[in-house]
């Protein structure tokens, strides 16, 4: 179904991905992401249709993140890319055209502003209603939940009128009651909302009812899904940011932890969540750096476009070398095959960084095993060689850790030179 509703999104996106790009007419032209008249006028010749289907279609590849509009230019969105290989980047796209709703038909005109506003903010709890019954509801039962649901909202914001008729003994300004819903008509509002959800495949509407389509009753379900998980943040770190979050999960079992960044995740905009997480991940905490990637894996496929722009960063190569490769279907117990000799003798030292920081020194000493090189004087020369600003510290700690003295020794030995650059 998701796949069948964008598909002339798809078309649009794909024909403006081959026929515009540098160096030629531009896909919008006033900065608002909306099409030229030229360039409508020449899609709608190329694809045998009207400019201004060429136009909704357009809008819809918009909102379902089909392309990225940027200033007075546009680029195919990851999903397009994805779209042919990967069923979770469709719908992705059909839930953020179905988040988008309100923007798929105009508003009625003659409204106030807020009005419209408090409609968009009650329809969750509608459309919630309209999953549980799992069937055709009448407009005018949904047209009450919605009046209860706005009288909540006023209610919610304490709205005080300020005049002569407010203020109470001695003068003091007393809340007045909510103004009654009956002053704005809900009714076209309500009609508006159903007809444009409508048209982005939610719901049918007509003859008097309004019933969820399976695409929209599965969206609605996974919307009450994540509010779910969100509430069942087992470690309560939902509200914290993303370097907060993940000290917080340092201790957690991986089940647990994992857990904890479903719900942090769930309640943010995945874009501003990935950007959150690898600024965590370029600070000093060799420990942060991992669990942040831990949670990357967690969102999953909308996080490639950024973890991709990070491979040129020193200090995050190692581990977005390894995300990518995982994401692309490599066995994670083969995936460290992706990384050079000095890539993977750079995680090493990271990763006994953050063992030394928040281990115990028995795990410093095993983490030895975990080296690519054969043995340790050669491992030494690699690690002196590879420039980790941490190095000296690590084998400092390496040194205090191992029980064998001539080993010791000459770890200490070379963390001495790196020290004095010999």
């Amino acid at each position: 179904m998701a796949r069948t509703g964008l598909a002339g999104a798809v078309r649009v996106a794909r024909w403006a991905d081959t026929s515009l790009g540098p160096g030629r007419d531009g896909a919008t032209a006033d900065g608002k992401a909306t099409l030229s008249e030229a360039t409508a006028e020449r899609a709608a010749a190329d694809l045998g249709l009207s400019a201004a289907q060429i136009r909704a279609d357009w809008d819809t590849a918009r909102l379902a993140g089909l392309v990225e509009v940027h200033g007075d230019s546009a680029r195919p969105g990851w999903r397009l890319r994805a779209w042919d290989r990967d069923d979770s980047a469709v719908l992705r796209g059909w839930v953020a055209l179905f988040d988008a709703w309100s923007l798929a038909c105009p508003e009625p005109e003659d409204h106030e502003p807020a009005a419209v506003a408090e409609v968009v903010s009650a329809l969750p709890q509608v459309l919630s209603f309209l999953q549980l019954s799992a069937g055709p509801v009448p407009v005018e039962q949904l047209l009450d939940l919605l009046q209860q649901r706005v009288t909540e909202l006023r209610t919610e914001r304490c709205e005080i009128p300020y005049g002569p008729d407010s203020a109470g003994p001695a003068g003091i300004l007393r809340p007045a009651e909510p103004a009654p819903v009956g002053d704005t008509p809900l009714a076209p509002l309500l009609d508006w909302a159903l007809q444009a959800l409508g048209s982005v495949g939610a719901l049918t509407y007509g003859d008097g009812h309004a019933t969820l389509t399976p695409l929209g009753s599965w969206a609605v379900w996974v919307k009450l899904e994540q509010i779910c998980v969100a509430a069942q943040s087992p470690a309560g770190n939902i509200e914290q940011s993303a370097e907060d979050m993940l000290r917080g999960c340092a201790q957690l079992r991986p089940n647990a932890a994992r857990a904890e960044y479903r719900a942090w995740l769930a309640a943010r905009p995945v874009g501003s969540a990935v950007t959150e997480l690898l600024g965590g991940a370029r600070g000093e905490d060799a420990l942060l750096r991992g669990l942040a990637f831990e949670a990357l894996r967690v969102v999953g496929a909308p996080a490639e476009p950024d973890v991709r722009a990070v491979v040129d960063e020193p200090a995050l190569r190692p581990y977005a070398l390894l995300w990518l490769a995982e994401h692309d279907g490599i066995d994670p117990e083969d995936a460290h095959e992706v990384l050079t000799r000095e890539e993977a003798t750079w995680l090493w030292v990271d990763t006994a960084a953050a063992v030394a920081d928040h281990g115990e020194t028995d795990m410093l000493v095993r983490h030895l095993e975990a080296a690519v090189q054969p043995t340790v004087p050669v491992l030494l020369d690699e690690v002196r060689a590879v420039g980790h600003p941490r190095t000296v510290q690590v084998l400092v700690a390496l040194a205090a850790a191992h029980p064998d003295p001539a080993l010791a020794k000459a770890v200490r030995r070379a963390a001495f030179q790196v020290h004095t650059g010999g």
